[in-house]
């Protein structure tokens, strides 16, 4: 069975600690990924999902309970330990992009390991190799303005594994892409987690997207509500167990 590689324990997040507008946004999550999932987080609008990603992605800081990576409570290091703990562990892919408008494709993507001190010949050579593998060696010398969105979508992707991480950690990733985009992103998505075993963990609103994924949570008013583990599921039948799953889930809160 593959290692846990992420893990949380009673996780916890209240905001506005102490006053009367405390908000508790997660109560008692206890999840398991293990290296190689391709984990899904759905939920509606207030859920707890992005609270959930900022926590187990060094982003915020738990009010109670523990995140794990790689066996190491992230919860108790100090910043400086969380910040190189985060560039060494995980990549991040947002909706946004988050590349930077000023620097070329190449410097976007090579910018974590040139932060990092790499020696830039091995930049070069990574940058190189991951630009082919994801077909877009001809747009390194452009600027983000100058690429389409599944384009930038793409640079974003290189630049989160530029580093080699254990765990991508993806926020609404087709959330300013059109369909085609998206499918073609979460294809990618698919086949890194397959054919590489890559671990990620993918928070989306979209039921045919998390049908990409090999497993499952819905989380509801700060806690995990259900789980699905795709198994022997063909995508098709993935899919509408997750719709099932999800409409069920809409009439009981309108009931």
């Amino acid at each position: 069975m593959n290692e846990i590689v992420l893990e949380t324990r009673n996780l916890k997040k209240v905001y506005n600690v102490g006053s009367l507008n405390a908000v508790t946004a997660l109560h008692d999550v206890t999840i398991q990924v293990r290296k190689g999932d391709f984990l899904a987080v759905m939920g509606p609008s207030g859920s707890g999902k992005s609270t959930f990603i900022n926590n187990i992605s060094t982003i915020d800081t738990p009010t109670g309970g523990a995140v794990f990576i790689n066996g190491k409570n992230v919860s108790a290091m100090s910043a400086n330990e969380t910040g190189r703990f985060r560039y060494q562990n995980l990549g991040f892919i947002f909706q946004d992009f988050n590349l930077l408008d000023s620097h070329t494709i190449y410097e976007n993507i090579a910018l974590p390991l040139s932060l990092a001190g790499v020696d830039p010949q091995k930049i070069e050579a990574r940058v190189t190799e991951l630009a082919k593998v994801l077909d877009i060696t001809q747009l390194l010398n452009k600027l983000p303005g100058e690429c389409s969105g599944g384009q930038r979508q793409r640079c974003a992707i290189a630049r989160a594994l530029v580093n080699h991480p254990g765990i991508i950690i993806a926020d609404e990733p087709t959330g300013n892409l059109d369909s085609a985009n998206g499918e073609e992103l979460m294809e990618l998505f698919q086949k890194m987690n397959r054919e590489e075993g890559v671990t990620i963990v993918m928070v989306t609103h979209d039921a045919f997207m998390a049908s990409y994924s090999s497993r499952l949570i819905f989380i509801k008013d700060g806690g995990i509500s259900s789980e699905l583990d795709r198994g022997d599921m063909d995508q098709d039948a993935y899919f509408a167990k997750i719709v099932e799953i999800s409409s069920s889930r809409r009439r009981r809160v309108k009931e």
